[in-house]
């Protein structure tokens, strides 16, 4: 088959009501650009009557249905979309009538003069949001679009609207999207340096309720860390394991004070450090090397032990070793003992990286940093 200019790829789960007014105007814009193209829907096996709906419409329009039966979820139905669509522009859009199919040409247009991504963005000046958006839904998107800054500096990377070139789709390694902000994972994954933002004006969904639940916000965290470590390598375990130990010495400090009323000092002192201790290596288990909490637990925990007593260690050498051998020091105790904290902080993530929850098999391929599966 000869290729297209345009695939418009749509995911769907029950999305019958509203398939029959997006597909018209995607074809009606497409077609006034003149542009050939076709519309690829990926839905999830919907219990409703978007298998009839889309064979009516392709009776009318280029429409394809591609059902999936053993995977869900909107990431990897816009994923399948992709790789078994034809046209040279791969364009992404809800079901819902939230993104304003007239907006196609111009994201194909503007992806067409140079760019490597074109995003339908809110944010952008002439951009806007429908009426009846409450505190919290806007609120939930910014804190979401800040959370993903250090990975692009897009206005609006959450968007679900957007338009890439099959060849810059094709060259990206190790696409693993969790969630619903593929946007988000082919830009940081394609390595896209020529981002640019059509503004939109975001409606309400026509029909239908939305798909956004507490348990996508969770995969959307887990989908940043998979990011930055991928973007950043270490340096994001390091920053997790740093973020981990400071919810230690909070977890440190309030048992200390809650045992102080039961136990002898020194044993509450101890018994503190321990439950601290405890507390750091089940997230870090969990969070920072999740690659590793598959592996045998008392073993593991052992090493983890161990390794914080020489992190202390290397902590009270650090220190004292300072004061008394510099005299920039000798009138700082509390640098040096900050001076010692990193010292035996980075030692001890060090130590964690390389023994504690080392790796067993490579790590997929990839350019530059390599990637953690984060295993669910």
């Amino acid at each position: 088959m000869n290729p297209l200019d345009v695939s418009v790829i749509v995911p769907t789960y029950r999305e019958a009501e509203n398939l029959p007014v997006l597909v018209p105007r995607i074809a009606t814009a497409l077609q006034e650009a003149q542009l050939t193209f076709e519309i690829v829907i990926v839905d999830d096996n919907s219990p409703d009557a978007t298998p009839r709906v889309c064979a009516d419409l392709a009776a009318r329009f280029p429409v394809r249905l591609e059902t999936r039966t053993t995977e869900r979820g909107l990431s990897s139905a816009v994923m399948h979309g992709m790789n078994v669509a034809r046209g040279d522009v791969l364009v992404c859009m809800d079901a819902d009538l939230s993104h304003p199919p007239e907006k196609v040409p111009e994201l194909v247009r503007t992806l067409n003069e140079g760019a490597d991504f074109v995003l339908g963005s809110r944010y952008v000046k002439g951009g806007a949001t429908a009426e009846g958006w409450g505190l919290f839904r806007w609120l939930n998107s910014k804190v979401a679009t800040l959370m993903a800054w250090p990975l692009t500096a897009t206005s609006d990377p959450m968007a679900g609207f957007f338009a890439i070139g099959r060849d810059t789709f094709e060259a990206a390694r190790n696409l693993d999207p969790i969630g619903y902000k593929i946007a988000l994972e082919l830009l940081v994954k394609c390595r896209c340096r020529d981002v640019r933002e059509v503004p939109i004006h975001f409606e309400n969904r026509l029909h239908g309720a939305s798909k956004l639940s507490f348990q996508e916000q969770v995969n959307y965290l887990r989908h940043l860390k998979r990011l930055y470590e991928f973007k950043f390598g270490a340096l994001a375990r390091l920053a997790q394991f740093l973020l981990i130990g400071g919810t230690g010495m909070v977890v440190d400090l309030a048992f200390y004070v809650l045992l102080l009323g039961w136990l002898p000092l020194g044993l509450a002192r101890a018994a503190a450090i321990w439950v601290a201790m405890t507390w750091n290596y089940w997230l870090n288990r969990r969070i920072t090397f999740s690659f590793a909490r598959r592996r045998a637990v008392l073993p593991q925990y052992a090493m983890f032990c161990l390794s914080c007593g020489l992190g202390a260690a290397v902590n009270w050498s650090v220190s004292l070793a300072l004061s008394s051998l510099l005299t920039v020091f000798g009138g700082r105790p509390l640098l040096a003992a900050v001076v010692g904290i990193i010292a035996g902080s980075l030692f001890n993530f060090i130590l964690c990286n390389t023994a504690v929850f080392h790796r067993t098999k490579p790590a997929p391929e990839s350019v530059g940093e390599p990637v953690l599966v984060d295993n669910p």
